[in-house]
């Protein structure tokens, strides 16, 4: 997504452009490898982009990528965001090392450690080094298993539900902090409560990522669709993607769940943003932020990206063997990239009563028209609309018991009377 219109600087840009450089990364020591075979993923299919190589991450990358980190990004604390692919591919000693150099380089900063997994690979021994180095995991889990075996499959095509279930036990029982992450997909509608229900018998912290994709069929048979931009002129939507109507219901009947029963219990993101952007306060997740650009991808031989969802080579910054990261955040193709995500955005969206809410969401789901004919609205427009419509009471009473000095979870009595 990028914008032909004039970008216009607003006061926050401005002050932006002006303080010591703030960003956050996600590095991929594995790039897109992976022991899963995800119908949905987005990343597996990166590997084309380096001839089908993806090398772990060397050691003197690694002590690079964390120096540069450390020395570029002004905040006090630095969270070190470990993605993939799988990257457990990368192993325990990979990471020992990169706490030991992190230690080296850190100063009086202080660093978080996050990572992101699938869990098939999850043992104790890895639950004792999260444990001990206080890493936060992200677990991907879609639901019950007919919803999650239904397109997370290893690469032989078996289920492994089992598993990452088994893997969110060790967890708990470990004493490791995790988050489970469920894609909403096709398998997903019209199950939002049933989800919500199951995954609070693994873990009170919860997102739930919509999927929208387009493929193409490639020529050689026997290999799953080519996840591809719907901009391409053979595009269809994928099989597995959920429409915007389906998403809204979903998130609707999870609030549903929520409001009546584990307000300050469990945390949903979506639910934690959209109260933030209530209050006027930053919502914590760039997709809901008026602007975006914050959040670099560091692959495995040091490339870096605009973002997560933009790793193209159009969207590629430089190398960290030849220039800085921060040089990268702050060179001009990147701060344009984080003011596309509002310049972009079409009259309609912005006159929208509730675009102080969803700001456009991602530029990944841009694809969709304006009743003007206006570009880069988003897919989701429509359910996300049903969601904030939904929600409206609720979020303004919450909105006014914190406002008097209340727990939000109040809301709850407010909802029973």
């Amino acid at each position: 997504m990028k914008s032909n219109k004039k970008n216009n600087y607003s006061l926050t840009d401005v002050a932006k452009m002006r303080r010591q450089p703030t960003f956050a990364t996600m590095v991929k020591p594995i790039g897109s490898a992976c022991n899963l075979d995800c119908n949905y993923c987005y990343y597996r299919d990166k590997s084309e982009i380096y001839a089908g190589l993806m090398p772990r991450m060397s050691e003197q990358l690694l002590e690079e990528y964390i120096k540069q980190y450390l020395q570029g990004a002004s905040q006090q604390q630095i969270t070190f965001c470990w993605h993939g692919g799988e990257p457990l591919l990368a192993g325990i000693p990979f990471y020992r090392k990169a706490v030991e150099l992190q230690q080296k380089y850190c100063g009086d900063k202080i660093i978080e450690n996050t990572l992101q997994t699938n869990g098939v690979l999850l043992s104790d021994e890895w639950c004792g080094f999260f444990k001990e180095n206080n890493f936060l995991i992200g677990l991907s889990l879609d639901g019950p298993q007919d919803i999650h075996d239904a397109f997370r499959r290893d690469c032989g095509g078996a289920p492994t539900f089992a598993k990452v279930v088994k893997a969110a036990e060790k967890m708990a029982a470990s004493g490791v902090e995790y988050n489970l992450l469920a894609t909403v997909n096709k398998r997903s509608e019209g199950r939002g409560a049933e989800v919500y229900r199951f995954l609070g018998t693994l873990g009170n912290y919860m997102q739930f990522l919509p999927v929208v994709e387009y493929v193409r069929t490639r020529e050689n048979e026997g290999k799953r669709p080519l996840i591809v931009s719907p901009d391409e002129e053979d595009a269809v939507e994928a099989p597995w993607s959920v429409s915007s109507k389906t998403y809204g219901e979903f998130m609707c009947d999870v609030f549903d769940e929520w409001v009546k029963y584990d307000v300050g219990y469990r945390f949903v993101q979506l639910f934690d943003a959209t109260l933030a952007n209530w209050c006027g306060v930053q919502p914590g997740v760039c997709s809901f932020c008026e602007t975006c650009g914050d959040g670099l991808v560091v692959e495995h031989n040091g490339d870096v990206y605009s973002c997560d969802h933009f790793v193209y080579p159009e969207y590629r910054l430089g190398n960290i063997m030849e220039k800085s990261i921060q040089q990268m955040y702050t060179s001009s193709e990147q701060q344009a990239f984080g003011r596309d995500k509002r310049e972009a955005l079409p009259i309609e969206c912005k006159r929208c009563s509730y675009y102080f809410l969803c700001r456009g969401e991602c530029p990944k789901h841009r694809f969709d028209y304006a009743k003007n004919g206006e570009p880069y609205k988003n897919v989701l427009c429509e359910g996300y609309k049903k969601f904030f419509i939904h929600t409206d009471p609720y979020m303004r009473q919450m909105k006014t018991l914190i406002e008097r000095g209340e727990p939000a979870s109040k809301i709850m009595q407010w909802k029973r009377e």
